[in-house]
């Protein structure tokens, strides 16, 4: 991801290259047209990775794994040191955790094979972004129970790096592993409050304040069920935005709230950018409704006109946002 920018860590799509196969699979409901997918990350090596080389108890191969991640991805760390791996992974995943909470995103399929020891979640299955604020809201058409719920994504994360631990005892202390896992709560409200605050275009002050000011904020977001990704539309920028807010459609949800008074309080950072041209209109949105409109289009008529458009438009409204740089 782009250091300095709200991006959330995941992988980026290099090609789709269509195989003119029909695909059939009966597991679950999937387009019928065939295609291979072809993504960039910093690292294929996952989780899951250092679990299968545990269960097959080949400690030297997870030793030499350890080496490998640690000379190539987390130069900082001790050589040989599993619990300082363990702590920098540790803070990318709170940092990933926290922006997809504050993109309102829904990984249908968050389990230690998703997820590599960079930061970088992929494999989404199922996936949502939330039109409102709703903790239990799902992605995939399985996950009955909701264990890979919006609201318990940090959970989930938090779920995985205890896997990672247990993995890598053979390695370490037991202890020293877990003093590294208590930590991470704190990361995540760290970097929960910074998603929070960069999404809105303002400057942080102090931890104990920016950690409220994000609390009150996403509460404000659930119990209004003002439009998730309208919302940080029309507030980008605090205070600057007060005319464009109070010309949303939303307007009457923006009224004599203290979440935006908080918000109206906190220095903004985006001044060159709140007067860009996208945020004259309205924001770009990738709902599931959306998704099926596309695929209306697409995979009766071969049309990829409107599919084409909504990508510019999103990424033009990255560039108002400053999140277009690749990783």
């Amino acid at each position: 991801m782009r250091e300095g920018s709200a991006a959330v860590g995941t992988s980026r799509t290099l090609s789709v290259v269509e195989t003119g196969e029909k695909l059939a699979r009966d597991d679950e409901p999937s387009p019928t047209r065939s295609a291979v997918l072809v993504r960039l990350s910093h690292s294929h090596i996952r989780f899951g990775t250092f679990q299968r080389l545990d269960f097959i108890a080949d400690h030297d191969a997870s030793a030499r794994l350890l080496d490998y991640v640690i000379t190539h991805f987390y130069p900082d760390v001790e050589a040989g040191s599993a619990s300082g791996l363990l702590a920098a992974v540790a803070q990318r995943m709170a940092v990933m955790a926290a922006r997809l909470m504050a993109a309102g995103f829904v990984h249908g399929v968050l389990n230690t094979d998703n997820m590599n020891i960079n930061g970088e979640c992929f494999d989404y299955g199922p996936w949502r972004f939330l039109p409102t604020l709703k903790p239990g809201a799902i992605a995939a058409y399985f996950d009955h129970g909701g264990l890979y719920a919006y609201g318990r994504q940090p959970e989930a994360i938090y779920w995985n790096l205890c896997a990672l631990a247990d993995a890598l005892k053979p390695l370490s202390h037991p202890k020293t592993l877990q003093a590294e896992l208590d930590r991470f709560p704190q990361y995540y409200e760290d970097a929960f409050s910074d998603a929070i605050h960069r999404r809105l275009g303002v400057a942080r002050r102090d931890a104990k304040r920016d950690t409220a000011f994000a609390q009150t904020f996403f509460t404000f977001l659930h119990e209004s069920q003002a439009p998730f990704e309208r919302a940080f539309f029309d507030l980008f920028g605090g205070r600057l935005s007060r005319e464009r807010r109070e010309q949303s459609p939303h307007a009457d949800l923006y009224r004599d709230v203290e979440a935006i008074a908080q918000l109206d309080e906190l220095e903004p950072i985006v001044a060159d950018r709140v007067d860009h041209e996208v945020f004259m209109g309205a924001p770009e949105t990738l709902l599931y409704k959306e998704v099926e409109e596309l695929w209306a289009e697409l995979e009766p008529h071969d049309r990829w006109d409107a599919f084409d458009a909504k990508i510019s438009r999103i990424r033009r409204m990255g560039d108002a946002y400053g999140l277009t740089a690749a990783h």
